[in-house]
């Protein structure tokens, strides 16, 4: 017995060393490439900070837990006060002749921007350009021979591979953070143009625009988004691909702006109930909810309720594919798009055209209710036809407005008072009469879907029809 306990305290104790052993040592890549890193801090008028508050985000609560999911690492300003510097965040530097790449967020309302070096020098930089749809930011300072980062492959990153942050969270400049890479190729809502890396590194306000080192000390990635509940670091952080913000950098450095292709279609994903819907076997594409009038989608013939399949001989596996090859296309392009209609597939030509440079959101709302009192569906829904001005305002020809809705699923699924309900399945709703003739045809334990628009967000929301919906 002595024997075996002497064999397991040797070789388990061995065993512990070596992974011991194993563990990385971050300290050679840091002395290295630290230096690199900058802090960035910013002036902004007194004006200006009255209304540097968080945007709206459309369609989701604030008291929604996945609220703080959207917002940047930024704390907004809340009451006037005189211009002074505020610390937002963080970059790196791509060039020895002082070229940082950074966050869109974090320089674009900046009256100065102020770039601090590891070695306490301090410069105000020009902003070459920011893109606020993949969030990067081309800044410069008058210098050179400055240390520069390695620009590594995203592509070759592993799940489970360590990576590292260096950056100014909560103003503590260089500090250093260390985790592995959770996921790959990560879409989010509202950003349709980025691949994210999720990782677990530790990433908090001023964080923001600083660079992801992998174990070789390549930069893979720029950190610029985390979720979070309570506005601090929860275990789950975004870092956009280095070969994104490269690519966008070298446009803003060579024209200030960026050429990305358009179709003008609205789309969502696939999903197993919505491919039961209609009919399909599997749930591959991108589902077009609405085509925009005058676009390349709509010059091509593509439909509200098609299913772009392929783009450029490039597959559609998930929605979130369209927007990135679509937007890395050349405008004027001439591709071919494959596309299911009715159970059949079909390929039409489409002429890409060009994604404005601004972002103008429009925020259009119609609450108007009829002074009936209208009668609850089988869904628990008060609808009511859209007059004339209402189809104005939002821009449709059909619709029903969504008045009053009782607890049971369809709330529960996110209908709420002012939606607008445009079509059931793939059918268009005329009138109330259509709408529920259609729901009392759904079988008890069958999938709907149900095309709604907010604002200016529309989505298919799909729920499955049980005998006492109410509950």
């Amino acid at each position: 017995m002595l024997k075996y306990l002497l064999f397991f305290l040797f070789f388990g104790a061995s065993t512990v060393g070596a992974q011991l052993n194993e563990l990385p040592n971050f300290t050679g890549l840091v002395e290295k490439y630290g230096a690199a890193v900058v802090n960035i801090s910013a002036t902004q008028s007194t004006s200006d900070i009255n209304h540097q508050m968080l945007p709206e985000i459309p369609g989701i609560p604030e008291d929604s837990p996945f609220y703080e999911f959207f917002k940047r690492h930024m704390q907004p300003f809340s009451a006037p006060r005189k211009s002074e510097p505020r610390s937002l965040g963080s970059g790196f530097i791509i060039s020895s002749d002082g070229y940082i790449l950074t966050n869109a967020h974090v320089v674009e309302t900046a009256d100065e921007v102020t770039v601090k070096l590891n070695d306490k020098r301090e410069f105000v930089a020009e902003i070459i350009g920011t893109d606020r749809k993949t969030d990067i930011a081309l800044i410069k300072i008058a210098a050179n021979d400055l240390p520069k980062v390695m620009q590594g492959n995203p592509d070759n990153l592993k799940v489970g591979e360590w990576v590292i942050a260096i950056g100014s969270p909560f103003g503590f400049e260089h500090s250093v953070t260390a985790g592995i890479v959770s996921a790959k190729g990560r879409s989010l809502a509202q950003e349709n143009y980025v691949p994210f890396i999720q990782t677990d590194v530790a990433i908090n306000p001023g964080n923001s625009g600083g660079p992801l080192f992998n174990m070789k000390g390549e930069v893979v990635g720029i950190n610029s988004q985390i979720y979070s509940r309570t506005g601090g670091f929860m275990g789950l952080s975004f870092a956009i691909p280095i070969n994104v913000a490269t690519e966008i950098a070298d446009q803003l450095k060579t024209s200030g702006k960026i050429n990305r292709g358009r179709i003008g279609v609205m789309i969502q994903e696939v999903t197993k109930d919505l491919a039961e819907s209609f009919g399909l076997t599997n749930n591959n594409g991108a589902l077009v909810v609405s085509v925009e009038k005058n676009s390349p989608a709509d010059r091509a013939g593509i439909k509200a309720r098609d299913i772009i399949l392929k783009f450029d001989d490039k597959d559609i596996a998930i929605s979130a594919d369209l927007p990135r090859i679509v937007g890395n296309t050349k405008p004027n392009s001439k591709v071919s798009m494959q596309v299911w209609r009715d159970g059949l597939i079909k390929t039409v030509k489409v002429e890409v055209g060009e994604t404005p440079n601004d972002d103008v959101t429009e925020n259009r709302k119609s609450k108007q209710k009829s002074k009936k009192e209208p009668i609850t569906n089988r869904l628990g829904l008060a609808l009511s036809e859209l007059t004339s001005q209402q189809k104005k305002q939002l821009d449709v020809t059909n619709g029903l407005l969504v008045e009053n809705i009782q607890p049971g699923i369809a709330s529960r699924l996110g209908i709420r008072v002012g939606d607008v309900i445009l079509g059931f399945n793939s059918k268009d709703v005329k009138s109330v009469e259509h709408f529920n003739e259609m729901l009392n045809q759904v079988p008890s334990g069958k999938n709907i879907a149900l095309l709604v628009k907010r604002g200016d967000v529309i989505n298919f929301i799909t729920m499955k029809l049980n005998d006492d919906l109410k509950k």
